[in-house]
């Protein structure tokens, strides 16, 4: 320091060197970008691509690039669930076809616990039910209408088997593969705070694989709607494949464009279903959700 210069005042030095907060220039935090954007609700922001894509089929449609023989226009096909839902049929039709999926669900998800459970969790069980199970997840489902139809006939049983069939090798895979994923640090925290094995079972090992089982189970629903489409082809006279099998002989664009809509939201309805039941069962399981 200068000694002719006169001495600053205590601690303004010190005080120098200090780095200012931003709260002290401006009075209140600074805020970031993100939070000085509003943001959309995220429902708005999935509704936008949806709705872009009806709007670009509408606009296709009247401006006379889309004929409506090949694809019926938006308004046509509202018009089509109008006059559905005015006679019953497309109540009945989708109360037919939830009945098959549903019962399919139960047998082939039941199954596909059961066996998961047997061949995880017991290296005998593994032996006996995972190599057969490897060989006929291979053989393409629809393929075996055939051979069902000769065995069980043209009623609802061969449309049953098959979405049990499409429903089984999703969520047997992903839960097995969940059990046999348990972490052994785990498992060898849980001897070591003396659970037996019905204790590893219930308290380390099927809660890890929880996450595994309800990715398979969202495969698997999704699985059911796609091979309900060529199971109600198997002389259905209820449901919604009736009604696109019927609409294809009339060449009736506008009822099979319908179906197909029904077909992928009951799918998004049942894939939203699980996402919620994911954050039941999971409420203790962290996840990065996205920037």
């Amino acid at each position: 320091m200068d000694p002719g210069r006169p001495a600053p005042p205590a601690g303004t030095e010190r005080d120098a060197h200090r780095i200012i907060p931003l709260t002290t220039i401006s009075g209140r935090p600074r805020k970031g970008r993100s939070q000085r954007t509003a943001r959309l609700p995220r429902w708005v922001v999935k509704a936008i691509s949806p709705l872009l894509l009806i709007l670009l089929w509408y606009v296709a449609s009247a401006a006379g690039w889309l004929s409506s023989n090949t694809l019926a226009p938006p308004q046509k096909v509202i018009a089509k669930a109008g006059e559905l839902l005015a006679t019953g049929e497309l109540q009945q039709a989708i109360l037919a076809s939830a009945q098959r999926v549903g019962l399919g669900l139960f047998f082939g998800v039941t199954a596909a616990l059961v066996a998961a459970l047997i061949a995880g969790l017991f290296k005998v069980g593994e032996d006996i039910i995972d190599a057969p199970i490897q060989m006929l997840r291979t053989v393409p489902v629809v393929g075996l209408i055939p051979l069902l139809i000769i065995w069980f006939g043209i009623g609802d049983q061969p449309k049953l088997i098959l979405i049990a069939l499409g429903v089984f090798f999703p969520l047997y895979l992903n839960l097995f593969a969940g059990i046999r994923g348990t972490d052994p640090a785990l498992v060898e925290a849980g001897r070591t705070l003396g659970l037996n094995k019905a204790g590893l079972i219930r308290h380390v090992i099927l809660p890890a694989a929880v996450p595994s089982g309800l990715v398979g189970l969202r495969y698997s629903i999704g699985v059911s709607w796609l091979i309900l489409v060529f199971a109600e082809t198997i002389n259905a006279t209820t449901g919604i494949g009736f009604l696109v099998n019927t609409a294809r002989e009339f060449f009736e664009t506008d009822t099979i464009v319908l179906c197909l809509v029904l077909y992928a939201v009951l799918g998004l309805l049942a894939d939203l279903f699980v996402r919620l039941l994911e954050r039941v069962l999971l409420a203790w399981r962290p996840s990065f959700t996205g920037t």
